[in-house]
């Protein structure tokens, strides 16, 4: 059995045990002779004429609770053991940013966190805990430094990779999860450096997955925007300083790069994203390779549907991405996909891509940015005035 199997068999033992524990607590308040008058607790008269216990039966009781107890305790410091354990497992792999303005500065421009990705001294970080710095410094737990240089950056996705001059003995790259065992409920580790405090861990669960995070790209076009689909969200508290940082399972498996909070405050509110794995595994090599990342394109501006949309629209279903405007001389344009009109009616509704039904505009764009390659033809199937065509696209590179 795996520690990953082992931990969700202990958290449900340490419910069961609490459970357990609050039903007998449950039972001997009511059954304390009114002792709480006037409390919900308190038992109907016909339970609590009941006859004594003999001593037997409170012996049993008196041993299960200490069974209970134990059970509790043991697998609560089993727990305790294993987070330890993955603490000073990972924690050196994980690196406190601090970005300047020149080597003649010694107070840093910011600061944030990033890990160990290869043995070649890769580091993965945000693109935005480094694009306004000149120089860096990279700072290990054990306090050594290292300077590191930009080696590829992708404002789209918030990824950015840096080169180390070399890594300290002992640092090992941190493994990459496989994004399709990530599952709503897991547990999850934080370790960051938030507020400059380095190597702080935090704890949650994922909160839930298939989020987006729109770019902070500029563009000129207000028709146009970008986002990254598939993102995690998670509670554990995330703060300024863990950008960068590694979401880890509890197999120190990397599940996602701490990114952004949601927040009025402008610190953890309990709603955290991280870059999801599935993003690092593709757009990392490619910024280590050629310092940039190209996404297939389609050139259109898309939105989901509710019902009132759909009513409105008088399309058989609300599933797909309905098209709202198509970019000029692009992909969808030569493919003839048509946008809404006046009063956003006669657009096309895309419900499937090769086949496979899409649900929303946030599946279309999981399929371009995760499984789709500049050049290559798909398939589209298109509700247009009431009847379902397929229309064949040739993807092109995102400008």
């Amino acid at each position: 059995m795996n520690f990953k199997d082992k931990s969700t068999i202990l958290i449900a033992v340490i419910i069961l045990a609490l459970a357990s524990m609050a039903c007998g607590l449950t039972s001997f308040i009511g059954s304390d002779d009114n002792a709480n008058e006037g409390s919900a607790t308190v038992a109907p008269p016909e339970v609590v004429q009941e006859a004594p216990a003999s001593s037997e039966d409170a012996q049993a009781a008196v041993q299960q609770a200490e069974v209970v107890a134990a059970v509790q305790v043991g697998d609560m410091l089993e727990l305790e053991s294993r987070l330890v354990q993955l603490y000073q497992r990972t924690n050196p792999s994980v690196v406190h940013i601090l970005i300047y303005r020149t080597r003649a500065d010694d107070t840093p421009l910011g600061s944030g966190s990033g890990f160990v990705y290869d043995s070649d001294g890769h580091v993965v970080t945000n693109n935005h805990v480094i694009q306004d710095g000149n120089v860096i410094e990279i700072v290990f737990a054990n306090g050594s430094r290292r300077r590191a240089e930009i080696v590829g950056t992708d404002v789209d996705s918030d990824l950015a990779v840096l080169k180390l001059e070399s890594v300290p003995s002992g640092v090992q790259p941190l493994p990459l999860a496989d994004f399709d065992q990530v599952q709503v409920g897991q547990l999850v580790i934080a370790i960051g450096n938030p507020f400059g405090e380095q190597g702080s861990m935090s704890m949650g669960i994922i909160s839930g997955l298939g989020r987006s995070i729109e770019s902070q790209r500029q563009l000129e076009n207000s028709f146009t925007s970008y986002s990254l689909p598939g993102v995690v969200q998670t509670d554990a508290p995330i703060n300024p300083g863990n950008s960068g940082g590694p979401l880890l399972n509890l197999d120190g498996e990397v599940i996602g790069v701490n990114s952004a909070i949601r927040s009025t405050t402008g610190v953890n509110s309990g709603v955290g994203f991280s870059i999801p794995v599935a993003a690092v595994h593709r757009i990392v090599p490619e910024l280590i390779r050629n310092g940039e990342y190209t996404y297939s394109f389609m050139g259109v501006t898309i939105r989901s549907l509710n019902l009132n949309a759909q009513e409105r629209l008088d399309l058989p279903q609300a599933a797909g991405a309905y098209v709202i405007n198509v970019t000029e001389g692009g992909p969808a344009d030569q493919a003839g996909l048509v946008p809404a009109g006046p009063n956003s009616l006669g657009g096309d509704l895309i419900t499937a891509i090769n086949g496979e039904p899409i649900q929303d505009t946030q599946e279309l764009i999981g399929y371009l940015v995760f499984e789709s390659e500049v050049d290559e033809t798909i398939d589209l199937t298109v509700i247009r005035d009431g009847e379902t065509i397929t229309i064949p696209l040739t993807l092109g590179a995102r400008p």
